[in-house]
């Protein structure tokens, strides 16, 4: 674990001079169970499984100022690797983002960003976040720019085809030996997208470890993680030990009437079945970035794999 000395936000000098910054300290069970008691309160969950169940690898590191026991604002760094059209890009994701009701408007997620960016910037090919629309000015204050991501849809004719009478079985009471399989390919499969993220395990399996939206096609030797948006069947992820056309896929879904969208962005060889949409993140959130690497997302038609949102 990591502690680093703090200097005083304007106006707050007798209060911050009572914390300390501390990161890097997943593995301590006594400052973890600090940071789930903000993570619970704010976002109703905590990193308590993913760690003790060996999920954590290590990638996901908290920034958090603590004081009197009690962790009272978090920034977290996610290392994020991807292979994005044939290129390695390493990017540091901003997420966790939070800070105790009682502590608020004084600055200190603002504090804490601007160290997670004087740590990671030059280091990195970018740092990104995804932040609420209402925040748009916050981190533009901070330099971010926003841009928009493309979504892709699997056109009308390739949706619930069901032409192959063996399709996708779920995963969650397959057993031991299916489970070990999938955890396996979260590993190893082969790319299955032209963004792919390469260290995808933790964030994976943070989302996918109780197995409830992942199926498995045993002709195919093949698993997907996929859940329904509405009416809209989202396939989020592909997982193999070899390149598996998605149109092989889309024979064994039964995606209904209203259609599927992909949670990633398809190989190129795949794109004769989809169609772009432009997605700025709608009300809920806004792409915010640094680096000029970050800026072809947009320019390049990508989206960030739902599965890799931390």
């Amino acid at each position: 674990m990591r502690r680093a000395p703090i200097t005083a936000v304007p106006g707050e000098r007798s209060t911050i001079l009572r914390m300390e910054l501390i990161s890097g300290y997943m593995l301590d069970s006594s400052y973890r169970h600090m940071l789930n008691d903000l993570t619970q309160k704010t976002f109703g969950f905590d990193f308590e499984d993913w760690v003790t169940n060996g999920f954590f690898e290590g990638d996901y590191i908290p920034y958090s100022f603590e004081e009197d026991g009690k962790i009272v604002s978090n920034v977290s760094a996610n290392r994020m690797e991807f292979m994005q059209n044939g290129f390695l890009r390493h990017y540091i994701q901003i997420g966790t983002v939070m800070t105790d009701e009682a502590y608020r408007r004084r600055g200190l997620a603002a504090k804490l960003i601007k160290h997670v960016i004087s740590e990671y910037e030059g280091r990195c090919d970018g740092i990104y976040l995804f932040g609420n629309l209402n925040a748009t000015g916050f981190y533009q204050k901070m330099g971010f720019d926003t841009e928009n991501q493309y979504r892709y849809r699997v056109k009308k004719g390739f949706c619930s085809q069901g032409k192959e009478k063996s399709g996708f079985r779920a995963v969650k009471d397959g057993g031991d030996e299916l489970r070990d399989r999938y955890l396996d390919l979260v590993r190893n499969s082969a790319p299955q997208s032209s963004f792919e993220q390469l260290n995808r395990y933790g964030l994976q399996m943070f989302y996918t470890a109780g197995l409830d939206d992942v199926y498995y096609s045993d002709d195919l030797d093949c698993f997907i993680v996929s859940d329904m948006q509405g009416e809209c069947t989202v396939l989020k992820s592909v997982l193999c030990g070899k390149r598996m056309p998605l149109e092989e896929i889309l024979r064994r879904m039964d995606t209904g009437d209203g259609g599927c969208l992909l949670g990633y962005v398809p190989m190129e060889e795949d794109m004769y079945l989809c169609e772009p949409e432009e997605y700025d993140g709608s009300d809920d959130y806004r792409l915010f970035y640094l680096g000029e690497a970050l800026r072809s997302i947009e320019r390049d038609r990508l989206y960030f794999p739902e599965l890799s949102h931390a």
